[in-house]
């Protein structure tokens, strides 16, 4: 008798149950259509009508990023329906750093073996990042890559797309001494630093995900788990009135590694770190981890998600528009001249 033949679904991918995922989550991306969106899902790419933006000289503003090992914790606790927040809300604070608003965003979710319940939890915050950002989840990509990921492990990468008028791009060339630096408070680590809070609270300390926060009705794991803040739809409205000289979104490699990003090479910026107090989680790592200043500043946010450079002129302006959306902020330093370096007072 012939042996029997191998087939795809033998090889560890269910073309059949990927399918009916698809189908599901459709539904969900739906709810973050516009009129603008020309199709539905399943074509070989995504619809977007650009036309009616009423932009004279669009320019095309484009990022990629993951939330690193962020997802690992999503693993470990079960939860899925917070990283897909989190990556639109990265990836929007990243393009409103140049003054572009979202349009799409897209999304690669890569299993070993497809989970229905993590996907549909995903697809479903990336849905909510979306309509919070004002921007369609257009397309995506999911994938059985049984020979590459580790069983129970998934992988989550999203592009997003927006644009700006040509005029109105922040690239920091207005930057100018006397500047204020304004930062919007954080929500807690965001999406950055998660390899060393890892080691530190789950390794070094030994503590578990379902262990009681120090001082608060809450977990480490939910702690760690806060959705990273997005900013986006504030920076746009600051943006489009002239008010903001500059943007730094705060990531990995926290203020030196970003603020330079937009610093003309003749300028510097100065942080007054007595200025804020760090959320309690940042304090916790670097008690228990033993974690040098310098390491902690340059690892997390400690705080701070993101970094307005305004003329004190418009200062009073943007506070205002601030306070009225409830965005919590503070003014953490100044611009000097020097030589396109943070520097820390």
């Amino acid at each position: 008798m012939a042996a029997r033949g191998l087939t795809y679904k033998n090889a560890g991918v269910d073309i059949e149950a990927t399918d009916s995922i698809k189908r599901s989550i459709a539904r969900t991306a739906r709810s973050t259509f516009s009129k603008r969106v020309l199709a539905d899902i399943g074509l070989f790419g995504g619809l977007f009508d650009a036309q009616s933006l009423g932009i004279k000289r669009p320019v095309l503003v484009a990022s990629v990023d993951s939330v690193g090992t962020k997802v690992k914790l999503a693993c470990q606790m079960g939860v899925h329906s917070t990283v897909g927040r989190d990556l639109v809300a990265h990836c929007a604070n990243d393009i409103a750093a140049q003054g572009a608003r979202p349009l799409f965003f897209l999304d690669y979710i890569g299993f070993s073996k497809l989970d229905p319940r993590a996907i549909r939890q995903i697809i479903a915050g990336l849905a909510a990042g979306c309509r919070k950002a004002g921007c369609a989840l257009l397309g995506g990509e999911t994938a059985q890559l049984p020979d590459f990921y580790h069983p129970g492990d998934y992988d989550l990468v999203g592009t997003i797309v927006g644009v700006v008028e040509r005029s109105k791009i922040i690239d920091g060339s207005r930057i100018a001494p006397g500047n204020a630096l304004v930062g919007l408070r954080s929500s807690g680590l965001h999406t950055n630093g998660y390899s060393l809070a890892r080691k530190v609270l789950l390794g070094r300390a030994g503590l578990g995900l379902d262990d009681p926060f120090p001082g608060r009705r809450t977990s480490i794991g939910k702690e760690l788990l806060k959705v990273h803040r997005d900013y986006s739809q504030v920076v746009h409205n600051l943006s489009t009135r002239g008010l903001l000289n500059g943007v730094a979104h705060i990531t990995g490699g926290g203020f030196e590694g970003n603020i330079p990003r937009v610093l003309p090479s003749s300028l510097d910026a100065v942080i007054h770190l007595n200025a804020w107090k760090p959320p309690q989680i940042f304090d916790l790592i670097q008690r228990l981890g033993d974690v040098p200043d310098a390491e902690m500043l340059r690892t997390f946010n400690m705080g701070i998600g993101l970094v307005l450079v305004v003329a004190p002129k418009k200062l009073d302006e943007v506070r205002a528009t601030l306070r009225s959306t409830t965005t919590p902020h503070l003014i953490i330093g100044e611009i000097r001249p020097g030589r396109g370096k943070v520097v820390f007072a």
